[in-house]
């Protein structure tokens, strides 16, 4: 599978969420209801539900999406370049409404991949609830109700790593330490993301954090096929006052 793929028709990408509201105070009284039992898997000795209030954004039901990162490599007379765009803001249905349109516009034939760590049970499901949620037409690359699972043009690296073996998770942050690719994770974490956005307001270094995932995913692709790393000349992101 690794050899198969044309790298050229791939997009990578990486999304980070964040509790629909700043404060568990906010939800409505239902809302409060179900977090309480949604999180009940959640909460430790001594929590509560309104503890952990800040992990709802791993919940589509509960939480927005504040960014989507994107990727792709393209190779062109022997040069290669990695080219990142972000799509992100306070406004999930406009984001949304943006990379919807690049898929539909770019992304709309079958011999297009979507690739993301973890991204079968995170990333591609979140898109797409979201989506419904917000009232967006589900593009053709991630409308895979129906779908026969090799028709399902869905990439996982962490997936990739198992091999079949259905034990554990393993992170991205230890798959590119032990294949001694620079790490996503040397300003923040996917943890503290709540923290930057609402109680920081530095929407710009949550997207920062977030193009370096897509480059890591991408690398570690790389790996996996025993090709030789993006040099940072070959790297470039158009996302508007994003320096990697």
């Amino acid at each position: 599978m690794f050899y198969k793929l044309n790298l050229n028709e791939i997009l990578f990408l990486d999304i980070e969420t964040v509790p629909l509201y700043p404060k568990f105070e906010m939800l409505s009284e239902k809302e409060k209801q179900l977090w309480t039992k949604k999180a009940s898997r959640l909460i430790s000795d001594n929590e509560t539900s309104e503890d952990i209030y800040s992990k709802a954004g791993i919940y589509a039901e509960f939480g927005k999406i504040v960014c989507i990162s994107t990727g792709f490599i393209s190779e062109k007379d022997g040069t290669k370049e990695f080219r990142l765009k972000s799509f992100f803001g306070d406004d999930e249905k406009e984001l949304l409404l943006a990379f919807a349109e690049m898929l539909n516009t770019h992304y709309n034939k079958d011999k297009y991949y979507l690739c993301a760590h973890n991204g079968k049970e995170f990333d591609y499901p979140y898109i797409a609830r979201r989506m419904l949620l917000n009232g967006i037409k589900l593009p053709k690359i991630l409308n895979i109700s129906g779908l026969k699972p090799w028709e399902v043009k869905h990439l996982d690296t962490m997936e990739m790593w198992k091999f079949g073996d259905y034990k554990s998770y393993t992170s991205l942050d230890l798959l590119t330490t032990i294949f001694n690719i620079p790490t996503p994770k040397d300003d923040i974490d996917g943890s503290q993301v709540y923290k930057v956005y609402y109680q920081e307001n530095d929407l710009a270094r949550i997207v920062k954090y977030c193009e370096k995932d897509v480059l890591a995913i991408a690398q570690l692709l790389l790996k996996y096929r025993n090709e030789k790393l993006l040099l940072n000349t070959e790297i470039n992101s158009v996302t508007n006052g994003i320096i990697l």
